[in-house]
């Protein structure tokens, strides 16, 4: 499955000079890890934000949100958003601050 290059793009610009960042290809799509961690990803042209479980009903709440289900079972804390709901530079940046948010919470990965 191909995704969006403009919105690699976009997320590139975003993480671009941080240290801890790394991108790799996952789901068919590109993942954006953050300390070793999943922070969020494109799967063709729909952003994948992990935003944890604590803000999970929430976030669904959006219009342009939905369960992420991937292997067919929802994702506890694992949503899409549409294009449209990340077609601004701020919207994708509040999308993208949640997850950071939320990878930053949690504990150090061990080195492998």
């Amino acid at each position: 499955m191909a995704y969006d290059e403009g919105l690699a793009h976009r997320l590139d610009e975003h993480f671009e000079g941080r240290s801890g960042v790394e991108i790799k290809k996952m789901f068919g799509g590109l993942c954006f890890m953050v300390n070793g961690h999943m922070c969020c990803g494109i799967v063709g042209d729909t952003l994948m934000a992990r935003v944890g479980p604590a803000r999970y009903d929430e976030c669904l709440s959006h219009a342009h949100a939905r369960e992420m289900d991937f292997t067919g079972k929802p994702m506890k804390g694992m949503i899409y958003v549409s294009p449209e709901g990340i077609e601004s530079d701020e919207d994708l940046i509040y999308w993208v601050g949640l997850c950071e948010r939320f990878v930053g919470s949690l504990p150090p990965k061990k080195p492998k």
